[in-house]
């Protein structure tokens, strides 16, 4: 009688090659590059999504936002790191080299999209400058009324605007004491806008009112033609 058979054991596959792993390996970084390579759209994405449309893009560029330009600037330095990678060879070397490569790229891409975020949020939330929409004097010197329209965005709610009205003596010269003085606050939104229609009673020989909107914690007063970001409305009107 025959004894039992014993099992056949399985065929085990051989171990793979160091250049099957290099080239799996390869593949994988490749895939990290080609996501890399969208940097650009990411970013793009982001600001889209937290309400960044063109309009704020162009207000965002013409005062010289940084975040804007970093943010741009990494997405760009991190596309360039992954078409880097894509072109190294998967060699045992080319691997290290095209890690290291892509960690670079990794930094970018993560550094353009939180900086994306902030410069978003920037341009979005203004920067609290003030600005007149309307200034007028309306009706006779005896009867004088004065209206002017002050508005800001990205005012801080800790913050406030400055209104003063200044009448200047036009014999002398002198500017004398204010004829009108208000802080107006931001809403919730960090937006001021506030129509001021009051009556205008000059002193005697005055033959100019300036009117001034000011963020005392963004400039100082008197600054109205300095070259800031910053820096008051300022305008000044002739009486008759």
């Amino acid at each position: 009688m025959g004894g039992a058979k014993e099992p056949s054991k399985p065929t085990e596959s051989p171990p793979p090659t160091i250049g099957e792993i290099q080239a799996a390996l390869g593949k994988r970084l490749d895939d990290v590059a080609k996501i890399l390579a969208g940097a650009l759209v990411a970013v793009a994405g982001i600001m889209t999504t937290l309400g960044l449309n063109s309009k704020f893009v162009f207000v965002a560029l013409n005062n010289r936002s940084w975040p804007i330009y970093v943010a741009s600037l990494c997405a760009i330095l991190s596309i360039v790191c992954s078409i880097a990678a894509l072109l190294i060879r998967p060699t045992g070397r080319g691997v290290l080299w095209e890690t290291g490569v892509l960690v670079l790229g990794v930094v970018f891409y993560m550094a353009s999209l939180s900086i994306a975020v902030v410069g978003a949020a920037q341009a979005a939330g203004g920067n609290g400058r003030p600005t007149f929409t309307d200034v007028r004097l309306d009706g006779p010197r005896s009867n004088m009324r004065l209206h002017v329209g002050v508005h800001a965005d990205g005012v801080q709610k800790w913050s406030h605007i400055e209104v003063t009205v200044n009448p200047q003596n036009g014999s002398s010269g002198k500017w004398g004491s204010d004829l009108y003085w208000s802080v107006l606050r931001p809403d919730d939104q960090g937006k001021i806008a506030q129509e001021i229609d009051i009556p205008l009673s000059p002193p005697a020989g005055t033959s100019v009112v300036a009117v001034a909107a000011v963020n005392p914690d963004e400039a100082k007063p008197g600054e109205c033609e300095a070259k800031t970001q910053h820096g008051p409305a300022c305008t000044e009107l002739h009486i008759p």
